[in-house]
């Protein structure tokens, strides 16, 4: 079978070892492509392994051969999967790989939010600390998280995780989910009741038609004033111009984002200049243990393919 995996800077830098691919046929490794790089290179492929290339109508116009695609990801919507489906290709993602990693990620963003580590660490190295008159200063009020209310946006196993270090801090969580779990210890409660009550609030929630700008002018005008959003799971779910409005206007507290509704992050991109916002650049996923197990999940899939069992397709 002869294999085709673009995106790789997006995966590894000489770190990962991607032998549970070249063990199952010919595969060539392209960076990041134009459009037009990718129909190229993939003209012949048999299979074909993303990360955010778009695989679309397009593409799969000049790709006879593909029978396969699979994504570097949890989320997939950077596939044309009815397209995929007329022409009889099987898509599969990579879910749960990810799930520690993002839940570390969530309480390090929150962290530096709540405890101003970041602004303390720097000042100390500024040489505050050494011309100080006392012990400690406080020029940046820090929180405390126990006994706050923190709300989960979507209740799959990111979401899962994520309660349960919310739990271990001491806080108390809600969660609402589309679909009711069987098992959930928490209180599940609606979407306009998760912006009224929560303190800390993460989405944790696929980017659909239903969920795409969920957080808006609307939702965020029912959040407390010393509420905090966190965003590490699609850029896609929040209004930038409204979140920019609301922290700048003081509706609400912070927010803190891994994940922009365009990356690399646009040049007008309105939280840029936003009052106390958080912003990494769509890191938590890259732990070096995380991108491996990411590998070698996107290999199974691709052998049970090739074995005549698929998993973790999407429909």
């Amino acid at each position: 079978m002869k294999i085709v995996s673009v995106d790789l800077s997006t995966l590894s830098e000489g770190d990962i070892d991607f032998s549970p691919l070249t063990a199952l046929g010919e595969v060539e490794f392209y960076d990041v492509l134009s459009p037009e790089g990718l129909a190229h290179v993939a003209a012949d492929a048999e299979a074909l392994l993303v990360n955010k290339a778009a695989v679309d109508e397009k593409l799969l116009s000049r790709c006879k051969k593909l029978k396969y695609v699979a994504t570097y990801a949890t989320g997939y919507n950077n596939i044309d999967l009815a397209a995929c489906r007329e022409r009889g290709i099987t898509v599969c993602n990579a879910p749960g790989y990810s799930t520690n990693a993002v839940a570390q990620h969530v309480f390090a963003l929150l962290l530096m939010f709540c405890g101003a580590v970041d602004k303390y660490s720097a000042s100390v190295y500024r040489g505050d600390w050494k011309a100080a008159k006392t012990f400690s200063y406080m020029p940046w009020r820090t929180r405390e998280v126990y006994g706050s209310t923190f709300g989960v946006y979507g209740y799959g196993s990111i979401g899962r995780a994520v309660a349960k270090i919310a739990e271990a801090f001491g806080m108390n969580v809600i969660v609402c989910t589309r679909t009711k779990p069987a098992d959930c210890p928490y209180e599940l409660v609606t979407s306009d009741e998760i912006f009224a009550r929560s303190d800390f609030l993460s989405l944790h929630c696929p980017l659909t038609e239903q969920t795409k700008g969920i957080v808006n002018a609307r939702t965020l005008s029912f959040m407390k004033n010393t509420a905090v959003l966190i965003n590490t799971a699609r850029g896609g779910l929040v209004d930038e111009k409204a979140l920019a409005e609301a922290l700048n206007s003081g509706c609400i507290a912070g927010a803190c984002a891994d994940v922009l509704a365009t990356e690399p992050m646009a040049k007008d991109c309105p939280l840029f200049r936003a009052k106390n916002i958080i912003i990494t650049p769509h890191v938590a996923w890259v732990p070096s243990e995380t991108r491996q197990r990411l590998v070698e999940l996107v290999a199974e899939n691709l052998k049970c393919f090739i074995n005549g069992n698929p998993k973790n397709v999407v429909d």
